[in-house]
């Protein structure tokens, strides 16, 4: 799962944490406090040329029955970045993840992810022609797409549970039948496993329909194609 960049290789284990805590670059998420301390994201380039995105914390914790004293978030979203990879889902790949206890901050904790490079969130891609562009064949490919990818991620009972329209992302190359299409999902700091995957799914897709900007009939399409990809109907959608 780790992106062999300049830094890994150059860098001992040991000291990768304190290396990438140093780096510094433009802010993409300016700090925020909450869960009792502070969160960010830094856009960095490594010494090879490869764009990075550095969610820095301090602090910044989540309780649950499996961590009752408090665990980084960042270490949430890892295990959601690794588990969703290995369902064939297209996520940021990872290049560092680490957390130490400070004795001022209690917690110092990285998630380091390589750039989604030539992919665009989805209502940027809508925004800026890109269905007229393509057409509705190519179109219809871009919803199926997507459909399959929640579904494998319900499937592997993984809920995203921030499923916005700017969490998701889609890349094509090429034109028409020969057009190669992706589709990535990101921020998943909030992602977490389920007791079965319809828990996963109704949560998500409820949650989706209400924040994004599809049609009525262009939801339909989606819900028909994630039908059948998930083996089974949603109630309410």
């Amino acid at each position: 799962m780790a992106v062999q960049c300049a830094a890994e290789s150059e860098v001992a284990p040991q000291d990768r944490f304190d290396y990438f805590w140093n780096q510094r670059g433009e802010w993409v998420e300016e700090p925020n406090i909450r869960r009792g301390g502070e969160s960010g994201v830094q856009r960095v380039v490594s010494s090879n040329g490869q764009l990075l995105y550095v969610k820095r914390q301090t602090g910044h914790i989540h309780r649950s029955l499996q961590h009752p004293f408090g665990r980084p978030t960042v270490l949430r979203e890892r295990d959601a970045l690794i588990g969703l990879n290995l369902l064939d889902v297209r996520v940021p790949e990872l290049v560092f993840c680490g957390a130490q206890r400070d004795p001022v901050h209690k917690w110092r904790a990285l998630l380091v992810t390589k750039s989604l490079d030539g992919f665009e969130e989805i209502e940027h891609w809508y925004a800026g022609g890109g269905r007229e562009r393509h057409g509705e064949a190519v179109h219809d490919r871009v919803l199926k797409e997507l459909a399959e990818s929640l579904a494998r991620m319900h499937k592997g009972r993984w809920q995203h549970s921030c499923l916005y329209f700017k969490h998701v992302f889609v890349r094509i190359t090429g034109e028409g039948e020969a057009a190669k299409i992706e589709v990535a999902l990101i921020d998943l700091e909030k992602c977490r496993q389920r007791l079965t995957a319809r828990q996963a799914a109704t949560h998500d897709m409820k949650q989706l329909r209400r924040h994004s900007s599809f049609s009525t009939t262009d939801w339909q399409k989606l819900v028909y194609f994630y039908k059948t990809a998930f083996g089974s109907a949603i109630k309410g959608l």
